[in-house]
């Protein structure tokens, strides 16, 4: 028995189970029940010592805080009405052509995910979009619904703060604002502009539909107001943060904090209901995959990826990037783009990875999992907000589209980063 606790297959075995149950749910279990359950296996078996899962939790601290923050600050926004006012501004604006709202929504929802990350775009605007199709009485109104799936990832390496996969890949390494804005203003660009195109032509006939042009624009309440004032200083605070080279979790678990308190002040009752209704699940979901992840670093899987970077680097340089980036897709969309990005940041950290690979890496990561359904976790809250309207997207139709649409972005995002790392 001790044989066999001892090598590396349980493990792999329990990591792979969880990882598994974190992207089909199966008997409709959270996300977290399986990464928790895997984590406590790992340690009840004794594969795991508890003091180094502790210590692996500990890890995510910084991402803990920051989910907190931006969860919060979401969860004001979407109660007060901000992102369903933004959503019918945009169709007001849209004036009846189907094209224009086409292209308004998907500037909004980059937006979201530059400045709130890509789970907000799933979770937030999402219901706003299905909201603004039933209003416009757009009889086809899953191009505007592929626009908040396919945004939230293209869009999510603009900023430090725009994916939390970020902070998981850079962890305690992340570069300054600067030097972030240096490697990855050029393909974030490349990568936004690219999957614009190509979900605008894959969706060309749908968007010949006629739209309903009369909309009434909800009124803004004052604290909806307020909340958009403070998402804007929130985005002020975390992008002073990055510039300082200063951890982001903190700062935006501060500005969250102080946000909610404001709104409440500002409506004269505690608002525990915004509360309640957070996805808190997500952080237990995230301290399980770091200690999978820990589980994993001991069968020495993290460690070959290490050696296999290094060797990459120093014998196929012109080549690395690509090839680290495409691996690192697949893998994302095979078990979800977090464990990924986890393992994938383990493996450059000891590698002490060069600069273009890690940028190509992150991209893999970040932008990779449009490819399906299954390849991120925003993606995946994106499916549900659809199937609570009873709009169904099959894993295959959507990844048909997410190769055709996924595919030009990837290749552009990362030539870019290979020609600016060429001598």
């Amino acid at each position: 028995m001790n044989v066999f606790l001892s090598s590396p297959v349980p493990i792999w075995a329990i990591a792979g189970i969880s990882t598994v149950g974190v992207i089909t749910r199966p008997f409709r279990l959270p996300e977290a029940v399986w990464a928790v359950c895997g984590a406590l296996a790992l340690c009840g078996l004794g594969m795991l010592p508890w003091s180094d899962a502790t210590r692996a939790v500990g890890k995510g601290l910084d991402v803990y805080l920051f989910l907190t923050g931006m969860m919060v600050a979401s969860e004001l926004a979407r109660k007060e009405g901000l992102f369903d006012y933004l959503a019918a501004l945009a169709a007001k604006r849209a004036a009846g052509s189907a094209k224009r709202l086409f292209f308004l929504m998907y500037c909004v929802g980059a937006l979201v995910t530059v400045f709130m990350s890509n789970d907000a775009t799933a979770v937030v605007l999402t219901p706003a979009v299905l909201a603004v199709a039933h209003v416009v009485k757009a009889e086809k109104p899953l191009p505007y619904l592929y626009i908040c799936a396919f945004i939230a990832n293209a869009a999510s390496f603009v900023l430090p703060v725009s994916n939390p996969a970020n902070l998981v890949i850079f962890q305690d390494r992340m570069p300054t604002l600067l030097s972030w804005l240096g490697r990855f203003a050029v393909p974030s660009v490349l990568s936004i502009v690219a999957t614009y195109l190509a979900l605008r032509f894959t969706q060309r006939q749908a968007l010949t539909q006629e739209i309903e042009s009369n909309i009434d624009v909800p009124t803004l309440s004052a604290a909806g107001k307020a909340t958009g004032l403070g998402i804007g200083v929130m985005a002020i605070v975390m992008l002073g943060a990055s510039a300082f080279d200063l951890p982001l979790g903190l700062p935006t678990f501060c500005a969250g904090v102080v946000l909610f308190l404001a709104i409440c002040l500002l409506k004269g009752r505690f608002l525990g209901a915004h509360l309640a209704e957070i996805s808190w699940a997500v952080l237990p979901l995230v301290g399980g995959l770091f200690v999978l992840v820990e589980g994993l670093r001991r069968t020495g899987v993290i460690a070959g990826l290490a050696e296999f970077a290094s060797a990459a680097s120093a014998t196929i340089p012109a080549h690395a990037g690509w090839i680290s980036g495409a691996i690192v897709a697949v893998a994302s969309n095979l078990i979800n783009n977090l464990p990924a990005g986890l393992i994938a940041g383990s493996a450059l950290a000891a590698a002490h990875a060069p600069t273009p690979l890690a940028s190509a890496v992150l991209i893999g990561v970040d932008l990779g999992p449009n490819f399906s359904v299954t390849g991120s976790l925003a993606t995946i809250l994106w499916l549900t907000a659809l199937r609570r309207d009873g709009i169904e997207v099959t894993a295959w139709s959507f990844l048909k589209l997410g190769v055709a649409v996924t595919l030009p972005a990837m290749a552009a995002a990362l030539a870019s980063i290979a020609i600016a790392a060429a001598p």
